[in-house]
């Protein structure tokens, strides 16, 4: 940084034109109501005690090849564990 503020150097802004600072403290969120974790309007969260009784959700993005092998790729990772499938269709396919 060489003497620069970081605050300003390191400070950056995401496509929707949200500034992002390299560090928060209490002080950035001491004008900010306190809202309950599960209710409206979800600033803390969906779920009341997020994610703390449940594991994580085991994902690998995947699609390759025919759809057969896939297709037992799929069920292979299921059978070994993983909760959920996040699938990559083809282009045709995505648009419809």
């Amino acid at each position: 940084l060489k003497g620069k503020d970081p605050n300003q150097t390191l400070t950056w802004n995401t496509p929707e034109g949200i500034s992002i600072k390299p560090l928060y403290t209490k002080d950035d969120t001491s004008r900010l109501e306190s809202e309950i974790p599960g209710k409206y309007p979800f600033t803390r969260g969906p779920y009341p005690t997020m994610y703390t009784h449940r594991p994580w959700t085991i994902r690998q993005y995947a699609g390759f090849s025919t759809v057969e092998e896939s297709n037992k790729f799929y069920k292979a990772n299921i059978k070994a564990g993983q909760q959920g499938l996040s699938v990559a269709f083809d282009l045709p396919t995505h648009r419809g």
